[in-house]
Order: C-alpha cells, then sequence, then structure tokens
C-alpha cells in the first residue's frame, strides 16, 4: 500500500519494509548455503557411481583383453607346458596394463575338442577369465570383500588346421 506524505511534501511514501526493498535480516545469505548443501549431497553419491563404473569397466576391459593375450600366447608356444605358462604371464601382464590385480584362479584354460587335443591340428583352446571386482570403499566382511561385481571374459583361440602339431 502506498501512502502520501504530509501535506505540502510531494511523492508517495512506501509504508512496509517489501515495499521499501529492505529483507528481514535473518534471511541474508542463506540461498547460497542451502544450495551448496544441496550440490553436496547430490554431489557425493553421482561421484561415487561415476568411480564405481570406471572401475567395473576397467576390470571388464582388462579381463576381456587378458583372454584374447592368453589364448594367442597358449596357440604360438611349443609344448602344453610352456603354453600354459605363457597364457597365464600374457593375462597377468594384459591385467596389470589396466591397474586390476590378477591371480592363476581367476584364468580357466580348456583345450577342444577334447582336453588331451592341445596345440594339435584342427583343435582350439578356449580361455575364460573370471574376476570379482570389488566395490570402491567397500570395507571387508569377515575377511571377504562385503560388494563385488562379477566379471567374465571368454576367447576361443584356434590352433589351425594346416599347422604341425606341437610335442
Amino acid at each position: 500500500m502506498i501512502r502520501h506524505r504530509k501535506p505540502g511534501v510531494p511523492g508517495p511514501v512506501a509504508s512496509s519494509r517489501a515495499e521499501r526493498g529492505v529483507r528481514p535480516r535473518g534471511e541474508w545469505g542463506t540461498a547460497i548455503i542451502e544450495v551448496t548443501w544441496v550440490g553436496l549431497l547430490l554431489m557425493i553419491p553421482l561421484v561415487y557411481v561415476i568411480v564405481t563404473l570406471v572401475t567395473v569397466q576397467r576390470s571388464a576391459f582388462g579381463a576381456t583383453e587378458a583372454a584374447r593375450a592368453a589364448g594367442r600366447a597358449f596357440i604360438l608356444a611349443p609344448d602344453p607346458v610352456t603354453a600354459r605358462e605363457r597364457a597365464y604371464e600374457a593375462a597377468r601382464l594384459a591385467m596389470l596394463d589396466q591397474g586390476a590385480p590378477f591371480e592363476p584362479a581367476n584364468l580357466m584354460l580348456e583345450c577342444g575338442p577334447t582336453p588331451d587335443a592341445c596345440l594339435q591340428p584342427g583343435s582350439s583352446v578356449r580361455v575364460r577369465v573370471d574376476l570379482d571386482v570389488r566395490l570402491p570403499l567397500v570395507p571387508s566382511v569377515f575377511g571377504r570383500p562385503a560388494g563385488s561385481i562379477a566379471v567374465a571374459a571368454t576367447h576361443i583361440e584356434p590352433y589351425g588346421t594346416f599347422r604341425e602339431g606341437a610335442s
């Protein structure tokens, strides 16, 4: 509501604080604090989800490359014993390249069409890499990881029909 000044004084006069543009004293600066807190509360889970996705994707890519490298190393070896050693080392290096841990239990090698047909003409090797990717910042419970995501990769590498069999 606008009131007029006393007689003899020209122009209207604002009667309330809102009309004069004056804010109440208790409201100064609270909006920026509220926006900052809400932003932090939303950003922390978002950053955690992004870090988790990157960790799982890195491990999945490493498992795929480890399976492929192990298959190639197995097929190029001169004998089955050396082939298994080379396959493990190739898989370990591929996972190390991605910064993910790798153990011999994570690698499985199977020769086909029969288990004793390794490095024979027409045979193939099936490589499987299984990993349990731990979620970041989740503690272990009773010595076991509380949260993990299973990642697996499989690769089949043929030996070739017109190659000489390994000894």
